[in-house]
């Protein structure tokens, strides 16, 4: 049989201007300028199976390499998304004395009570004073003296109703409401004697309050239902 020559590509580096030769199980293959090879007539199934060969094996690293990409840039993805959460603000919480209003405290004069009981009115109500026994609605905010919250009406989304002076509350918000006005508000500084004799265990994520312990409330008195009724 007449040999002729056909060409096949290569998909492997060059040599430039150099004229190169290889012996693969007896076939003979040329190679010019790293892309171009010539063998025989004969041997073209066999240096297309290689060509198949290399080319399969390209393709696969050129998958790999993909994978990895995609990979590399959903763990940049990620990383920057936890690195951005690790940064951001701890969520605000609802209180009774925002910035402003806590540096207006500042400037409020403190009254301290015979019992140790401290206060400084935030704003002075217009309306009547709750007498002893008489059921109140109010909203508090409770923190540790850190500032940290552990208890609060305003994230329950309702007024927090008790009998004022009958002992259902600690003895420094009893005492602290009962000279209260309705429309007021007004933030505690309750000394332990005053606060949680056996201490508290809050709810997970919020301070422990330890026994006998100072605590701060925001309170603010909203009405008195009884009292409303009978001045109507």
């Amino acid at each position: 049989m007449a040999s002729s020559s056909s060409t096949l590509l290569f998909p492997f580096g060059s040599s430039s201007g150099k004229r190169m030769s290889a012996d693969y199980q007896g076939v003979s293959c040329d190679r010019v300028q790293g892309m171009l090879i010539r063998c025989s007539n004969s041997q073209v199934t066999v240096n297309a199976t290689r060509s198949r060969v290399c080319k399969d094996a390209f393709n696969v690293i050129k998958r790999r390499d993909m994978i990895g990409l995609l990979f590399g840039v959903s763990s940049a993805v990620t990383g920057a998304f936890e690195a951005e959460g690790a940064g951001l603000p701890p969520e605000e919480k609802p209180r009774l004395c925002d910035n402003s209003c806590e540096k207006e405290l500042e400037n409020v004069p403190m009254v301290t009570t015979e019992s140790g009981l401290q206060y400084k009115d935030i704003k002075v109500g217009q309306g009547p004073s709750p007498p002893v026994g008489f059921q109140v609605a109010a909203n508090y905010v409770a923190m540790v003296p850190s500032g940290q919250i552990f208890d609060s009406s305003l994230e329950k989304g309702q007024v927090y109703i008790f009998r004022v002076g009958s002992g259902q509350v600690i003895k420094g918000l009893d005492e602290g409401i009962l000279s209260m006005k309705v429309g007021g508000k007004r933030r505690l500084y309750i000394p332990g004697s005053l606060a949680f004799p056996k201490g508290l265990n809050s709810a997970p994520g919020r301070p422990r309050v330890a026994p006998s312990s100072p605590v701060v409330f925001d309170v603010s008195l909203e009405y008195v239902p009884g009292l409303d009724i009978e001045e109507e």
